[in-house]
């Protein structure tokens, strides 16, 4: 398939990630060093619409229209390298612990949902995805702490919207990063950076997976070979998992089988996060962190709208 034309709508961002397409065709997403939730207009103007202490990362819309919000809690420090913003080693000093935000889409202002699950700190949240439930999934990625070196074994978890429940579903991963549902919401997948695979578990019930034999082959949907690490991920409507590939910069398109379908390329070898929006969501919105660019270009494939809009 031939490799679809990308239009650059907005640069000058500082890392951005988490894109959520708008039903007024803007788009709102993070920058991690900026920090803040930022809007990006069609004709590529940005506004304000939340300054984020921490480290601002995944970005969704719930049930009740506010943005929830993954905050890695500053676990990254900026690297220019060669004008490209990279995300440099851990500082102690500039961190506030992990969380996962309600940010007011009108107000701005921004509460804490959860920073603990059953008594264990989060570290670094990273991506979400809601259901149709009124629930949601996420990463934490954890932290890679060079000085002291250590990394952390982290998890997969459900919670409530409502800040009511937090749940460890899956543990131990390692640095997992975006994470999807399937269309009809079946089958949860995410993706773990430093390995470049892909996993998939069958969703049982609303925060549920069903249960998995040891060393189950069938767990992982696709590993990428050579030297590709993989960042955040969407789901478009034909079932592909569409995960931004570091280094080699760009998309991965993945088949529900596992078969890579097509390299979108983007120039940017720190591509990070896709999501669809515009008519029949057919557009793909692409972050281009390490250039600070927003992307977009027709995505081949159906497009996909997620469970909650605004």
């Amino acid at each position: 398939m031939s490799t679809p034309a990308l239009t650059e709508i907005t640069s000058g961002l500082r890392f951005p990630e988490g894109p959520v397409a708008m039903d007024d065709g803007s788009v709102v997403l993070v920058e991690i060093f900026g920090p803040r939730i930022t809007r990006v207009q069609p004709d590529g103007s940005k506004e304000t619409v939340a300054e984020i202490v921490g480290g601002p990362n995944g970005l969704a819309v719930g049930p009740d229209g506010a943005f929830y919000l993954c905050n890695n809690g500053g676990c990254f420090t900026p690297v220019d390298l060669g004008g490209l913003m990279l995300p440099g080693p851990f500082d102690p000093s500039r961190y506030i612990g992990g969380r996962i935000q309600r940010v007011d889409p009108a107000t701005g202002e921004v509460t804490d949902l959860y920073t603990e699950c059953d008594g264990r700190p989060l570290r670094a949240p990273n991506d979400l995805v809601f259901d149709g439930h009124g629930g949601f999934w996420f990463t934490d990625h954890g932290i890679r702490d060079h000085q002291a070196r250590t990394s952390d074994l982290t998890g997969i978890y459900y919670a409530k919207a409502d800040g009511s429940s937090i749940t460890e579903v899956v543990f131990p991963v390692e640095a997992p990063n975006g994470i999807g549902l399937s269309p009809d919401g079946s089958t949860l997948y995410w993706a773990e950076t430093h390995n470049g695979r892909v996993f998939r578990r069958t969703v049982s019930a609303p925060g549920e997976l069903a249960p998995t034999a040891p060393l189950d082959t069938s767990l992982v949907l696709c590993g990428l070979p050579g030297l590709q690490l993989l960042d955040s991920l969407a789901v478009d409507g034909a079932g592909n998992v569409c995960v931004a590939t570091i280094v080699n910069g760009g998309v991965t398109v993945i088949s529900p089988s596992g078969e890579v379908l097509q390299h979108v390329p983007t120039g940017d070898l720190l591509t990070t996060n896709i999501c669809f929006g515009g008519p029949d969501h057919g557009t793909a919105y692409i972050t281009a962190s390490a250039t600070g660019k927003l992307l977009s270009t027709p995505w081949p494939y159906p497009g996909l709208a997620l469970a909650h809009r605004a």
